[in-house]
């Protein structure tokens, strides 16, 4: 059973903890903040240490920024507006894609992790709101001209919005399904990038908690995640059920592992993939009492989930109430 907190243990350090006194085996890192002297102690206090990477988040080392044909392009033509909290790249940019792979390859030939969490494997949107941000992209020359190529599919019009409002009215299903294939293919060289370095390395991926149906099937139609197809890639899924932030009930964390228990082929022996562990909301945004958190915990745990994160551990270790609501959660399971 995987007891998990994401974020650097540092400050839970400086407190004077170890790991084992709140029950924590697992630390979620992002792969920028780890170093070894980080992997030896957490492995010292019995933990697996295992890095989150910035896969198709465009702001993270600014490359958006700074290669603007990474931009999504939506159906006006027009670069795609920012999500809530970060900027989406165009998972066709040939650029890009070398850039984050070159990078991926680089941090596990230096950090022996136990194993890599896809972060952003989705077309850009936001959907960690109530009312999430679900745009239409990418209409750039690169995925345009590897639609056409990939399904033999000419694309009528002369201007950017116009052959997205063709695409959308005339090919839409297929245009769906492209755009499924593109994050497949993505979650394909990774994993084996991951297992060619790191053969005992775990992939796993971060992702919407949305149902097949919700938001009028927005998680394949926009997001572009087929979890089914997903799946030969990915040997843990981490739904990330963030009730508060979502606006949603506490039961929403233990609905959506059942659920996902139910819909995908998880599995809870040693020896089988792929896995469920959610990761759960323990930040205040807005606030989660202890008593929430211990809740959304025990409820990350429901089906056939084999784990749970906690999200983040500054959030937990600067209130006294979610230290003793991770502790009971944790050391009861144990």
């Amino acid at each position: 059973m995987i007891c998990g907190v994401f974020g650097h243990p540092n400050g839970f350090w400086q407190r004077g903890f170890r790991l084992g006194d709140l029950g924590i085996n697992a630390v979620f890192v992002s792969s920028g903040d780890i170093d070894q002297q980080t992997i030896d102690r957490t492995r010292a206090e019995g933990g697996q240490i295992f890095a989150e990477f910035a896969t198709l988040n465009g702001d993270y080392g600014d490359y958006v920024a700074n290669h603007p044909e990474a931009h999504p392009i939506d159906e006006s033509g027009q670069p795609a507006a920012r999500a809530t909290w970060f900027m989406g790249a165009c998972p066709t940019d040939p650029g890009f894609r070398a850039f984050r792979m070159d990078e991926l390859r680089t941090f596990l030939s230096e950090h022996e992790v136990d194993g890599v969490w896809m972060d952003y494997l989705h077309w850009h949107a936001q959907f960690e709101d109530p009312y999430p941000m679900l745009c239409k992209t990418c209409f750039n020359e690169s995925c345009l001209d590897s639609f056409q190529f990939s399904t033999d599919i000419e694309v009528r019009g002369d201007t950017t919005a116009e052959k997205a409002e063709w695409i959308l009215l005339q090919a839409a299903q297929a245009w769906e399904d492209w755009r499924v294939s593109v994050v497949v293919d993505w979650a394909r060289e990774f994993h084996a990038i991951v297992k060619e370095i790191r053969p005992a390395a775990l992939v796993g991926n971060y992702q919407a908690a949305w149902q097949d149906e919700d938001f009028w099937g927005a998680r394949r139609r926009c997001l572009g995640l087929d979890f089914d197809a997903l799946a030969p890639y990915v040997d843990v899924f981490s739904p990330m059920p963030y009730h508060g932030r979502s606006g949603m009930p506490l039961e929403y964390v233990r609905d959506y592992a059942e659920y996902f228990s139910t819909r995908h082929d998880v599995y809870t022996e040693p020896d089988k993939y792929p896995r469920l562990w959610p990761i759960v909301q323990a930040f205040d945004a807005p606030r989660v009492e202890p008593a929430e958190l211990a809740t959304v915990l025990e409820y990350g745990l429901a089906g056939k989930s084999s784990g749970v994160i906690a999200f983040t551990i500054d959030s937990v270790i600067a209130d006294l109430g979610k230290i003793e609501a991770v502790k009971n959660v944790y050391c009861g399971r144990s």
